[in-house]
């Protein structure tokens, strides 16, 4: 008896830590079908996958400073490969249906199209320009507890605030339409999960206080989502945008 506990334990143990590493992709699959689907990126940032992209970098980062569970580690390798996968997408689509034939590129350091490159390389290089950069200072700061907390902080900070840009734009436009709330259940349930994850898996304190702080921040826009829909605050456009995101 005391054995099939000890498999079942391992098992719901092994189940868990796939579900950490894989389930913060899982509502991006819908979203490239979508996208891909329609050949319409209008619905989904690429400022979405520059927040997770410096976000799980960070925290790869800090992993060297003061190491934490694997699968957390491994959440932030596949989250990265899947934001380049979004972002590549994404950027062949808008490029695609470009009528201004002016390309932009990273090597121009034009701030006013910063974010807003015609090629898919040039986000590349201006990411791993900036893992190259903060691997630097990390790697002249390692030995400091207090930077290495500090990046710990940041990382999942960033992360965390990713909802908050759509719950003001919510706010200013009165309305939520255009947002899928099935993206949003699904976004609170992973965040929920991960959170008692965190707290279970006695992870940094860092990632628990952010943890919760992203959890309230779904629930607050899922709150939007009833009340704009119960006390409609703007007439009701026809357009819908399924492939919404949280969207700076």
């Amino acid at each position: 008896m005391d054995q099939l506990i000890l498999v079942l334990n391992q098992l719901v143990l092994w189940v868990a830590a796939g579900a950490m590493m894989f389930g913060g992709v899982v509502p991006y699959v819908p979203q490239y079908r979508d996208i891909r689907r329609t050949q319409n990126a209008e619905g989904f940032s690429s400022y979405v996958c520059l927040v997770l992209l410096i976000a799980n970098i960070l925290r790869i980062l800090f992993w060297f400073g003061r190491h934490f569970e694997t699968p957390l580690l491994w959440q932030s390798i596949i989250m990265i490969l899947t934001m380049l996968i979004m972002l590549r997408l994404c950027t062949d689509i808008r490029v695609a249906s470009e009528l201004n034939t002016k390309r932009r590129a990273f090597a121009d350091f034009d701030l006013k199209y910063f974010w807003l490159w015609s090629r898919f390389m040039d986000y590349l290089q201006c990411v791993l320009t900036f893992t190259a950069f903060a691997a630097y200072i990390t790697y002249l700061f390692l030995d400091s507890s207090v930077f290495v907390e500090t990046l710990g902080f940041l990382a999942v900070f960033t992360e965390a605030m990713l909802g908050t840009p759509q719950l003001y734009r919510n706010y200013q436009n009165k309305s939520t339409e255009g947002m899928s709330i099935k993206m949003v259940c699904m976004w609170t349930s992973g965040d929920t999960f991960k959170t008692g994850y965190f707290v279970l898996n006695q992870a940094p304190v860092q990632f628990s206080i952010c943890g919760l702080l992203q959890v309230f921040v779904d629930i607050a826009i899922l709150f939007q989502v009833y009340y704009y829909s119960r006390y409609p605050q703007k007439p009701v456009s026809h357009t819908v945008h399924t492939t919404s995101a949280k969207a700076l």
